[in-house]
C-alpha cells in the first residue's frame, strides 16, 4: 500500500509544546532576554518578496498550542513516516500551515473551524479531543472525512476541512527538502547532445558538415 496513496495509522500523539522559564534575578540587573535568530534567505529573491516573507514571519503566533498538536497528528496521518522519508511534521508541515494562515488569511476561519469541529466530534464519540484519542480513534474519525464520495452528507464540513488539510499538507512537504528528495527530483542539470541520431539523418537524406561535427557535435 502506498502511503502516498492511503492513509496509514500512527502512532500519533500531540507534540508537547515547552514553555521556556526565565530564571529571576534578584540582583538590580534585569536578566537579558536572548536573542532569537531570524532566518536567511539562501535563495536569489526580490527584495519586496524578501520584505513581505519578514514581515509574515514577524506576525503574532495565531494557532494555539493544542490547535498547533492537532495539526501535526493529523499532518503525520496524512504522510506518515516511512523508509523513503519522514513524516509530515519532519518536514516542518505544521509550521508551513502556520505560515499560510498569515500570508492568506482567508484560509484561517476554515482551518480553526475544521479543528474545532473535528474536536466537537471526537468528543461526542469518543468523550475527548481529537489529539487525546488513540491512534484508532483517529484513523477512525479520519475515515469518515478523508473520502469525499463515501462521506455521509453531515460530514461535509468535516469534508472540506480535511480536504483543505490534505492540500496544505502536501503542498508544505513536497516543496520541503525532504519531499523533493522523497519524489526523487533532481532539477536542471546539464547534459550533452550529440545531435540528431545517424537513422533519422539517413532517413531525410541530410548530414552535418565536417565543420559542425567538429565544433557543435561532437563531445
Amino acid at each position: 500500500m502506498d502511503r502516498r496513496k492511503s492513509l496509514k495509522i500512527i502512532a500519533g500523539t500531540a507534540i508537547a509544546s515547552g514553555a521556556a522559564l526565565a530564571g529571576c534575578n534578584p540582583g538590580t540587573e534585569k536578566p537579558e532576554t536572548p536573542a532569537v535568530a531570524k532566518p536567511e534567505f539562501t535563495i536569489d529573491r526580490n527584495p519586496d518578496e524578501l520584505k513581505h516573507e519578514q514581515d509574515v514571519l514577524d506576525m503574532d503566533k495565531y494557532f494555539t498550542d493544542h490547535e498547533m498538536a492537532t495539526i501535526t497528528v493529523l499532518g503525520d496521518i496524512i504522510i506518515p513516516k516511512d523508509e523513503v522519508s519522514g513524516s509530515a511534521s519532519d518536514a516542518k508541515v505544521p509550521d508551513f500551515i502556520e505560515f499560510i494562515v498569515k500570508d492568506m488569511p482567508q484560509h484561517q476561519t476554515p482551518i480553526r473551524g475544521g479543528l474545532r469541529w473535528l474536536d466537537m466530534q471526537c468528543f461526542k464519540n469518543f468523550d475527548k479531543s481529537f489529539v487525546d484519542c488513540s491512534s484508532a480513534q483517529q484513523i477512525e474519525m479520519v475515515d469518515q472525512i478523508a473520502y469525499p464520495e463515501k462521506a455521509k452528507p453531515e460530514m461535509a464540513q468535516g469534508v472540506a476541512f480535511f480536504t483543505l488539510m490534505r492540500n496544505l499538507t502536501a503542498t508544505g512537504f513536497y516543496t520541503s527538502e525532504m519531499g523533493v528528495a522523497d519524489i526523487g527530483y533532481a532539477g536542471s542539470k546539464p547534459n550533452q547532445w550529440n545531435g540528431v541520431p545517424q537513422d533519422v539523418l539517413d532517413q531525410y537524406k541530410v548530414s552535418y558538415t565536417e565543420k559542425e561535427l567538429k565544433e557543435c557535435i561532437s563531445f
